[in-house]
């Protein structure tokens, strides 16, 4: 299957909370998006990896994806190595997709900045002819995305660009909280953690607003670019 867009993840629902809007217009759009989770999550404090496949799903029809993959490295002490990046590569080949986005570059979770690096090389060693790759008995072609972005998450990092997401705000609130056993809930008797608060939960909202006052529009999601952006106008500047 070919797709628009394939966003990674270090985590089940790393994405949602970083791209979720921008993903959700996309395929209002008619793009075909699919996402890659690197682990199952299961060094969350609360929930199991269990629970996060099941609230995954949840997120994924909420957004409307076309595909959604576990490649089940584990979570906290994955590295970027060959044999992880290998396959990072072979759900590039087969998913083919022109957009890769991916974690943020500098994090306060360790696996995100090493997510982000990780996929970042995988794009592109995907396209040397010379690394050969084989999925479900097939052998698989070369291919590298036009362009990676890395969405922004715990850190307020300067973004390069903003998506205006205004009118799916709501969509990527629900996608996050498909994921019910790791954001606020007043019922819980679980541990408390730095992302289940209820001042979290709020920062999805006024974060994304106060992207959006600086570009004029009432909600944005920002990433970081890995090269200059060209345009073939300056009328095609917002």
């Amino acid at each position: 299957m070919k797709l628009d867009i394939l966003a990674f993840g270090a985590h089940p629902d790393d994405i949602e909370l970083g791209a979720g809007g921008t993903i959700a217009k996309a395929i209002a759009e008619g793009k075909k998006v699919g996402v890659i989770d690197l682990t199952k999550g299961e060094l969350g404090t609360r929930g199991t990896a269990e629970t996060r496949k099941t609230e995954a799903a949840s997120a994924a029809k909420i957004l409307g994806l076309s595909a959604r993959e576990n490649l089940g490295f584990a979570d906290g002490f994955f590295i970027n190595d060959k044999k992880h990046q290998l396959e990072v590569i072979k759900m590039l080949r087969k998913y083919k997709p022109d957009i890769v986005l991916c974690n943020a570059i500098d994090d306060r979770h360790i696996d995100h900045g090493k997510g982000s690096k990780l996929v970042s090389d995988a794009c592109f060693l995907s396209g040397l002819i010379k690394i050969e790759t084989e999925l479900d008995g097939t052998n698989q072609e070369q291919w590298r995305p036009k362009h990676v972005y890395h969405y922004i998450q715990w850190k307020n990092l300067e973004p390069d660009f903003v998506v205006d997401i205004s009118d799916f705000i709501e969509i990527k609130q629900k996608a996050v909280i498909a994921y019910q056993t790791q954001f606020f809930n007043g019922d819980s008797n679980e541990p408390e953690t730095p992302i289940t608060s209820k001042t979290f939960l709020d920062s999805i909202n006024y974060r994304a607003r106060d992207l959006g006052r600086l570009v004029g529009v009432d909600y944005a999601e920002g990433f970081t670019v890995e090269r200059y952006i060209a345009v073939d106008s300056l009328f095609d500047l917002k």
